[in-house]
């Protein structure tokens, strides 16, 4: 597999002035987000404060970046989830999950194998969010991880049940199983075929990129 190219000063620069987050840097760039941050870090900072490009570029607040995830209700501070000041059983847990990246809480790759390769079709990695002490509104950054499928299954437990196993090796069209639900794109993963330039206003094109919920 080549390997990608390096990324120059001025080239990242011209993604930090496009983009709001380090995350959206790197989607901007079309390079992952652990490339991205090897060579930001490699820049001294144009702002006084900071001692590089990637320390410059940080958004952990949020400011700027769209709120399409909250549904119109006020958008939660995601510090005060993790500091268990707001519990976080009455928002989407997959919400969550986007912001603790999209914020630099959580970096986009398995936290064991450092695995982060996108699917073309629609741009995601394969992760699951693991709480480790089990409880899965304890958002606490020492409690939290993502993991690959394969580590998952290795450290964790099943990632797909018997039903799901027997229809996928068969073959067979998913019917009744975890990943029957809705092969529909939501709004997470619109918003970052949009910021690829991949999306469309017209709702009905969307169809051609298929997500699993």
């Amino acid at each position: 597999m080549p390997q990608p190219k390096p990324l120059s000063k001025t080239q990242i620069l011209a993604a930090m002035a496009k983009t709001k987050s380090n995350m959206a840097s790197a989607r901007y760039l079309h390079v992952s987000y652990q490339h991205y941050k090897r060579h930001a870090k490699n820049y001294e900072a144009t702002k006084e404060g900071y001692e590089n490009l990637f320390d410059q570029h940080k958004n952990q607040s949020g400011k700027g970046i769209p709120k399409f995830l909250n549904n119109g209700k006020k958008d939660p501070a995601l510090l005060d989830i993790i500091e268990g000041k707001i519990s976080p059983s009455h928002f989407n847990p997959s919400k969550i999950k986007y912001r603790l990246i999209e914020e630099g809480y959580l970096e986009e790759e398995c936290s064991i194998c450092k695995f982060s390769e996108r699917r073309v079709l629609d741009y995601r990695v394969p992760l699951l969010l693991h709480f480790k002490d089990k409880n899965g509104n304890n958002y606490n950054q020492n409690n939290i991880e993502l993991l690959c499928y394969n580590h998952y299954f290795l450290y964790v437990g099943d990632v797909f049940n018997a039903i799901d196993e027997k229809q996928i090796e068969s073959h067979t069209p998913l019917n009744n199983t975890t990943d029957a639900v809705n092969f529909e794109m939501d709004e997470y993963h619109l918003q970052r075929l949009k910021e690829l330039g991949l999306g469309d206003d017209d709702e009905d094109s969307t169809n051609q990129y298929i997500s699993r919920m």
